[in-house]
């Protein structure tokens, strides 16, 4: 049973990590607007996590997550691992539609091995009714397993409506979101989601599924290293997280590839007893998830192995982001979310696989409870309507005997007030001329000052003493020039955006205006050419230009231009005399600005996930998003479409001379010299500090570039993040153009 509406909850308890998606429908179309992704304490299955410890490890988790985020009434479904569930798909005798339950029911006792009593087992409808076979998908898992995961939620008072096994949840994953699987029956693709201990492989088909748990996963890598360099098995799991960046990492390698060598057997030999049973049909790519997908080199011997294209997903195709959502922090976690993505989907009624194995007892109570609430609200609302209805007819009636004397008084004062608005009237008809004249001599000022306070307000949204309290001594330092005082915070830790460039200017039409539209032309990559004046001011850094050019002026400022309130307007007419339009074209101001940052994390500081409801935490996007609230409700602008592409566009990349991405005029080109050698290194540094912004390659104590030998590529240090962000901004109180 799938809710269908409202909004769901997704929650996937891994050995490493708690994955949570809150999906949302609306008109078949399916947003995201929530996610969590909550490290354990400890990997569960580390080898000193004793059981207790575990449940405790797993408590603490869940309520971390009840902390950070709203469960309000959603719809809760939760996945169960693979390793002791069953799922098997038969083919049943002719039969009536009436009599295919009871088959089923046979069916499951001779297919399940397990006592029937002993498990929770549901059964589907593969095949559309009337078709030539009739085809069921049979699930079960033992009745304790389910328990053990519902325990873990009835401790935190979270009520689970669905469970659902986790190659399942993938498969529904695959037919809503890869459009590139086709329609044939004889196309298909291999999932793969390697999880702690055990690697769930799923082939997948527009009709069918099939799967295998292989009994490999990110511990067997754990455990080789651990043998291999005599630790314990935490110190060997941050060793291999860490492989690629460790002086050993050409033994590490070595000690983990007898593993690799088995998983990609193991892989090779399920794919070929699948293609054995089903040789019509072929498989085309395979798509991985989970924290193993993450390992260095793994997918790439995979590929080679397998002879197919391997992919770890970088996004979702048909799930729409939330404004309220940090994209870059959701595609950060895609690779992790592809079993809670199935599995909302499923709750929201857009699955294939719907079946549900949520125990049969809990579920009958969950529907009388759901019943008897809306029955005991609909008796109060039925007796307070009644009591209310009562209660006002009587005052009224008490109010109005009362109040005759009240009621005369309001009658005299109504019609004094009528005869000072008539000789208001009056006195305001004797000088209609005068008021046009003034107004028209002022028109040349009037907007002056719209252009500077939208840069002020932009400004206004950058990290300060006034957004980010805590580090107000930096704020100040930076305005005074003491570079020893900012260098005494660390660089990566400096919640600073510095805005190197800002192009403003106004349209008529902001729905049909095109980014870069104004004379400030964009190159290959949006460069900027001015000749304008260089300015300062809050946040932003020698040589940004100007806003001098007059096309970045509304109407009425640096020429004398026509113009009228938007409700007073009368617009004449090309041709004709035909209605105005009443989709008013709405006036505004594009703006494309550029810029970098220290910190470690630009994504916090520009559009942070989750913090619709916490405004010390806003980004930048976020108070442009609330632009009333930091001006009491009157701000003369308003961000304009923001989940829009078409007319926003925030890019970030890494500081880096040689990427042709970047924006000019971030930092100062200087040539230092390297250590342990004679040569030196072009590198961008900050104008005010002289330290290093760009990406540098890493040097070993000799001075020579480290190099990965998985990939054999050089590693670098990441500094600064560049920024480019384009937006619109509609001006409420902007005039209408009389057009000639």
């Amino acid at each position: 049973m799938a809710s269908g509406y409202g909004s769901v909850w997704a929650i996937d308890i891994g050995n490493n990590s708690l994955k949570a998606l809150r999906l949302n429908a609306e008109g078949g179309a399916v947003e995201v607007i929530g996610f969590d992704n909550i490290q354990h304490g400890k990997i569960l299955s580390g080898s000193n996590v004793t059981e207790p410890e575990k449940d405790e490890l797993i408590a603490i988790s869940l309520r971390q997550f009840v902390t950070q985020n709203d469960l309000g009434a959603d719809d809760i479904v939760i996945s169960v691992p693979s390793q002791n569930s069953f799922a098997r798909f038969v083919n049943l005798p002719p039969v009536e539609q009436k009599r295919i339950p009871e088959i089923v029911k046979f069916e499951a006792a001779q297919q399940i091995p397990f006592d029937i009593s002993e498990v929770q087992w549901d059964w589907q409808l593969m095949t559309e009714p009337g078709s030539s076979e009739t085809r069921v998908g049979i699930f079960a898992i033992k009745s304790d397993i389910v328990a053990s995961e519902l325990e873990h939620f009835s401790r935190e008072n979270i009520t689970v409506g669905y469970v659902q096994m986790a190659p399942m949840a993938l498969y529904n994953y695959v037919l809503h979101d890869r459009d590139d699987l086709g329609d044939s029956d004889e196309q298909g693709f291999v999932v793969l989601d390697i999880g702690a201990e055990s690697t769930d492989l799923v082939v997948c088909t527009r009709a069918t599924v099939w799967q295998r748990s292989i009994p490999i996963g990110g511990n067997a890598f754990t455990t080789a290293i651990a043998d291999a360099f005599k630790l314990n098995f935490e110190k060997a799991e941050k060793l291999k997280r860490t492989a690629a960046m460790s002086k050993y990492a050409r033994q590490i390698f070595q000690a983990m590839r007898p593993i690799f060598t088995d998983l990609a057997s193991e892989v090779q030999r399920s794919l070929g007893f699948y293609n054995s049973s089903n040789p019509n049909t072929k498989l085309s790519k395979v798509i991985a998830f989970g924290g193993g997908a993450k390992m260095r080199g793994l997918l790439k011997y995979l590929q080679q192995t397998l002879q197919m294209p391997v992919e770890r997903p970088d996004s979702f195709r048909n799930l729409a982001i939330s404004p309220n959502v940090s994209a870059a922090k959701f595609h950060e976690n895609v690779g992790d979310f592809g079993i809670v993505y199935g599995l909302g989907l499923q709750a929201l009624g857009l699955a294939k696989i719907e079946s549900n194995l949520l125990p049969r007892s809990i579920a009958r109570s969950m529907t009388w409870a759901s019943k008897a609430k809306y029955f005991t609200t609909a008796a109060l609302i039925l007796l307070l309507t009644s009591i209310l209805c009562f209660s006002r007819t009587y005052l009224d009636k008490v109010k109005y005997d009362n109040n005759d004397e009240i009621r005369q008084e309001v009658i005299n004062t109504n019609n004094a007030a009528m005869q000072a608005i008539d000789k208001l009237k009056v006195q305001k008809n004797r000088g209609p001329g005068y008021d046009a004249m003034i107004e028209n001599e002022f028109e040349l000022f009037k907007y002056r000052d719209v252009v500077p306070l939208l840069q002020q307000t932009i400004i206004s949204t950058l990290p300060n003493e006034k957004n980010n309290p805590t580090q107000k001594t930096l704020y100040e330092a930076f305005k005074k020039g003491d570079v020893e005082t900012v260098v005494n915070v660390p660089r990566k830790e400096r919640k600073q955006i510095f805005v190197t460039s800002m192009s403003v200017y106004f349209t008529n039409d902001i729905e049909r205006a095109t980014f870069g539209g104004g004379t400030l032309k964009k190159s290959k990559r949006r460069r900027r050419d001015y000749s304008e004046a260089e300015m300062m001011g809050p946040g932003m850094m020698p040589g940004m230009p100007g806003m001098m050019n007059p096309e970045f002026m509304p109407p009425g400022y640096g020429k004398k231009s026509k113009s009228t309130p938007r409700k007073s307007r009368k617009s004449r007419r090309r041709s004709g005399k035909k209605k105005q339009d009443e989709n008013e074209k709405k006036s505004g101001f594009v703006v494309t600005l550029t810029g970098y940052s220290p910190y470690k994390a630009i994504g916090e500081l520009l559009d942070p996930a989750g913090v619709e409801n916490k405004p010390d935490e806003w980004g930048v996007v976020t108070r442009l998003l609330h632009l009333d609230a930091l001006a009491d409700g009157n701000s003369p602008f308003e961000l304009y479409k923001r989940t829009d592409v078409e007319h926003f566009i925030l890019e970030t990349g890494e500081v880096d001379l040689s990427d042709p991405e970047m924006p000019d005029g971030i930092g100062l080109k200087e040539r230092k010299k390297g250590k342990g050698r004679n040569t030196s290194e072009l590198v961008l540094v900050d104008p005010m500090t002289k330290e290093i912004i760009s990406k540098t390659a890493k040097l070993d104590d000799d001075g020579k570039k480290i190099i990965d030998y998985v990939t054999g590529d050089v590693i670098y240090e990441v500094n600064d993040h560049w920024f480019e962000l384009d937006v619109k901004f509609i001006w409420k109180d902007a005039p209408v153009i009389e057009e000639d």
